[in-house]
């Protein structure tokens, strides 16, 4: 299945650090990538490292239209999915996006959504009706979409592995052949 983000809105002196977690969830939870509708090299730059030192191929792009990538993505047949709190809840539609979908973009917005997203969007989708971080209903949304197999995901090109431990913390550095 191939994921791909689009994070809507990005107001760099205040949504800095909730953009590059969106990025990170969508990286650590199985997405292939993010697109980001604002030009911020920063998150991008960002992203990068922590890919390169823990792993994967996942990309990122800044600056992007927004209308023309969902346009592109589903004119190659992909689906869209617009998470927010007015859709519908997750547990409806999870089934039917995963029989339905080999591409999918999760579209995650900042500011106010513009109507369009709803009406471009083949799913509104509510990890629940009230007020609740974009972080976790993309997290949420990820893990019931993969039915939990992103959860023991190992990443190619690791430089970084964390030994998972009952109590303490153990960080392998690897060797990369």
């Amino acid at each position: 299945m191939e994921i791909v983000v689009l994070r809507l809105g990005h107001r760099p002196e205040r949504d800095k650090r909730v953009t590059t977690h969106v990025g990170l969830v969508g990286r650590a939870f199985g997405a292939n990538g993010m697109l980001l509708a604002s030009n911020d090299k920063g998150i991008e730059r960002s992203i990068r490292e922590v890919t390169s030192r823990w792993g994967g191929d996942f990309f990122v792009r800044t600056g992007v239209n927004w209308k023309e990538e969902v346009t592109n993505w589903k004119r190659e047949e992909g689906k869209v999915c617009h998470l927010t709190m007015y859709g519908e809840n997750i547990l409806d539609v999870i089934n039917e996006v995963r029989a339905k979908s080999e591409r999918i973009m999760i579209i995650v917005g900042a500011e106010k959504v513009p109507y369009d997203v709803f009406e471009a969007a083949d799913w509104n989708i509510a990890a629940g009706n009230q007020p609740h971080s974009e972080i976790a209903a993309l997290c949420l949304f990820l893990d019931y979409l993969q039915q939990g197999k992103e959860l023991k995901e190992k990443f190619d090109n690791a430089k970084l592995e964390i030994v998972p431990k009952r109590r303490g913390k153990e960080l392998k550095k690897k060797i990369n052949e």
